[in-house]
């Protein structure tokens, strides 16, 4: 349920390994002129330079190419029909993205577009493949910056102000905490626009019928989501074993103040991420195939590795790339499940070889781990 209101601590922000930022089209632009924010902008970078100074990850999800596009394109003061949205966005993007570029610049931090559609995080394989590219761009030090791709998403399938779409980035690289700036510091008991005894509640641990009850109407403007869809992203993040907080991103610094304590509603989750993403794979997928591995492969596995393609000496069933798969010894003891990283069919031909020799068997190259150790559950 709820905490009760306490005294200002360190956020736990503070010590989190993976950041997503939401960021919403009215913090970013000027609704009157369609342009970007740039002091606001600018000051938002010097706290991600410092975030990424603490040793933390930092992926943005950020709206605004329509609002920007809007502008350029003469489509003011109406509501726009989908092909006009399309436009704007496609006008708009790349403005959006030139301008991320020069406020991160400053700091010597490469940034990185990347769009994303409903079914890039639903289908698995797609899902993998976006993870992938995500956090490669991590490991090489830019900051992705991440948008749906309203270009040729449809109407029916639209996230709802990529307050969903950032829980799915979230949940799809394993971040520790996701951060939805609006403006509004939180959740409230009612609309605190309407209603003065509203209450606002600093932390919330389930996602109760009562509290969804809390969830208001979306503002006008361009916004699309408001406070429903904040709670079905806090619902995504919370099952991922992300944090997720709801803070007022309207000051210049908005994830200084929000490290340093600031007033924010925080979504606290019963698992971490690691556990989430497994719980997920051994609870939730139902296996496709089989992988028979020798004893040495159950003794590394044992110790928290990797399943590599050398320690595989048979393989069962037709799978692809992504698929879950049973793992068992040469006995046919179950030893756990996992995401196999090769389809059957290369499985097969790889099997018995080291991973270096994948690309030469192959042609091309792969994953060193036919299973990688995040993406495996052992039978306890």
């Amino acid at each position: 349920m709820t905490a009760p209101a306490k005294a200002a601590a360190v956020s736990p922000l503070a010590s989190a390994r993976r950041i997503v930022l939401k960021i919403g089209s009215a913090l970013l632009v000027d609704e009157a002129t369609g342009k970007v924010r740039r002091q606001w902008l600018a000051a938002l970078a010097d706290d991600i330079a410092a975030a990424r100074q603490r040793g933390q990850d930092v992926l943005i999800v950020s709206s605004g190419a329509i609002a920007v596009g809007r502008h350029h394109l003469n489509l003011h003061g109406r509501a726009l029909k989908l092909e006009e949205k399309q436009a704007a966005a496609a006008t708009g993007q790349s403005r959006l993205t030139h301008a991320y570029e020069e406020a991160l610049a400053r700091h010597g931090i490469t940034v990185a577009q990347v769009l994303l559609t409903y079914e890039d995080t639903e289908e698995r394989r797609r899902h993998l493949n976006a993870r992938g590219t995500l956090t490669e761009l991590l490991r090489l030090g830019a900051i992705p910056v991440i948008n749906e791709n309203d270009t040729v998403t449809t109407e029916e399938i639209r996230f709802g102000d990529n307050d969903r779409l950032a829980a799915r980035v979230a949940q799809m690289v394993s971040a520790d905490a996701l951060v939805l700036f609006s403006d509004i510091d939180g959740l409230y008991t009612a609309d605190p626009r309407r209603d003065g005894a509203a209450r606002h509640l600093p932390e919330v641990r389930e996602l109760t019928a009562e509290i969804e009850a809390m969830a208001g109407k979306a503002p006008p403007g361009y916004s699309s989501g408001g406070m429903v869809t904040k709670l079905a992203a806090a619902r995504i993040a919370l099952a991922a074993g992300c944090r997720m907080a709801i803070a007022n991103g309207r000051a210049e610094h908005p994830l200084k103040a929000l490290i340093e304590g600031a007033r924010c509603t925080w979504f606290v989750p019963q698992a971490s991420p690691p556990a989430a993403r497994k719980g997920w794979i051994a609870g939730t997928l139902k296996p496709a195939g089989t992988l028979v591995v020798d004893d040495g492969a159950v003794a590394a596995l044992k110790t928290g590795k990797s399943l590599l393609p050398a320690g595989v000496v048979a393989v069962a069933g037709a799978f692809e790339r992504g698929d879950a798969v049973q793992v068992e010894d040469r006995g046919g003891r179950k030893l756990g499940r996992g995401l196999v990283a090769y389809s059957s069919q290369d499985c097969a031909r790889i099997i018995g070889h080291r991973s270096g020799e994948i690309e030469a068997i192959l042609g091309y190259r792969g994953r060193d781990e036919m299973i990688h150790r995040d993406d495996l559950v052992l039978e306890s």
